[in-house]
This record gives structure tokens, sequence and C-alpha cells, in this order.
């Protein structure tokens, strides 16, 4: 495992393509007491998700996905994120199969910044490293990170990108300078379930997350 922390950088925003709603596939992983679903319109998409949580062993989560090979690029705006729970989650993830203990990565945000466990910002990388392994998390650096991994809806952009097994995280305020989150190195199918992840955390609540467009290249 390759891990590094904290840095900021410009990235060309050309070559990426817009990823239409109707081109996502939605389905629940696990079995969430309550059903989730996505509705979309030409600028926005909200997920309602259930789920006791995407963390252990098993997850229970709301997944809007497409099935992408090789190396990519993928980026969203997250226009809101209820807090049904302090863990809430919502983000980007790229996962190997669609069943509950799947090996994946998965770079999130929380509802806001207030201090979780190990966590003193808005965002987290977390990953299971073997299909039905225990989940961990890559936290932000107590000392050097500051606030610079805040959410601050609507002006919160997350980004993911692969190149072979290097799974690359940043988050960004502006959509245009992005600061570097995590470096990470995972051995992963070339082929993966890759898009938006959202669970409550909270079995007898749904969760709502707000995405503005969805890009990849």
């Amino acid at each position: 495992m390759l891990v590094t922390l904290v840095g900021s950088m410009a990235i060309a925003q050309g070559n990426f393509k817009i990823i239409l709603a109707k081109n996502l596939k939605s389905c629940d992983i696990g079995n969430p007491a309550l059903t989730g679903h996505i509705d979309c319109t030409e600028k926005i998409c909200e997920i309602l998700a259930g789920g006791s949580d995407i963390w252990g062993k098993r997850d229970e989560f709301h997944f809007s996905y497409k099935e992408l090979k090789g190396d990519f690029d993928f980026s969203v705006q997250i226009l809101s994120l209820s807090k049904a729970n302090q863990y809430t989650k919502a983000g980007i993830m790229a996962r190997a199969d669609l069943t509950d203990n799947s090996q994946h990565v998965y770079y999130q945000i929380f509802p806001d910044n207030t201090p979780r466990n190990k966590n003193s910002g808005g965002c987290e990388f977390q990953y299971r490293l073997e299909k039905g392994g225990e989940m961990k998390a890559i936290y932000p650096d107590p000392v050097t990170a500051g606030n610079q991994f805040d959410v601050t809806f609507p002006n919160t952009w997350i980004r993911l990108k692969r190149h072979g097994d290097i799974f690359v995280s940043y988050i960004s305020n502006d959509n245009k300078s992005w600061k570097l989150y995590s470096t990470y190195l995972q051995k992963m199918p070339k082929q993966l379930f890759v898009g938006l992840a959202v669970t409550s955390h909270n079995k007898s609540a749904l969760a709502k997350a707000e995405f503005g467009q969805i890009r990849v290249k």
C-alpha cells in the first residue's frame, strides 16, 4: 500500500464527458431496511439512500454506477447531503462486484465538518483490500490538514482517478484548483463498477444527497 496525503494542484478540465442519469444503473447493495432510489433532472441527481453503513465486512447503501474498464478520472459536485446520522456518507466508489462484501475503494464526504473518530475534516478515503475483509480508512493529518478538506456545500467537488492499480483522490471548492487527499495502491480487476455511493448510517431514515454534473474521462 502506498499512501501520500495533503497537497494542491490545478488540473486541466478538458476531454471530460458528462455522464447522463439515464446511462447510470442503480441498485441497493446489501439489504437496507429502507429502499433507496435515484431521481435526476438535467442539472441535479438526487439519491435517497438507506443502509446501516459502508464499513466493517459488509455494506448497506445505494449505488448508481457505470462499468468502466481500465484507467478513469471521475468527478462530481456534491450540492448537499442531509445528516441522517453523523456518519452519513456520500461519494465516489470503485467496486469489484455488487455483493455486500466486495473489494472496493471509496472517496467520500460527511454531511458537515464535525470531528469524527480520527477525522477532523469533511472527507475520508476508505477501502476494503480483499473480498470479505475489514474496511480501513486514510484520515487527514491532524497537524497539517487544517480545514483544507472541509465540505462547503454547494461548493464541494470530489474526484477519484485510477492509473493501473493506483487510486488518487482530490477535493476542490471551485472545480479548478484541486487538493490532493490521498494516493493509494490496491490491486483491483481491470473492469470495475464506478459511481455514486450513499449510505444513511441510520436503518430507520433515508439520507438525501444532491449531486451536480457527473464527469468522467
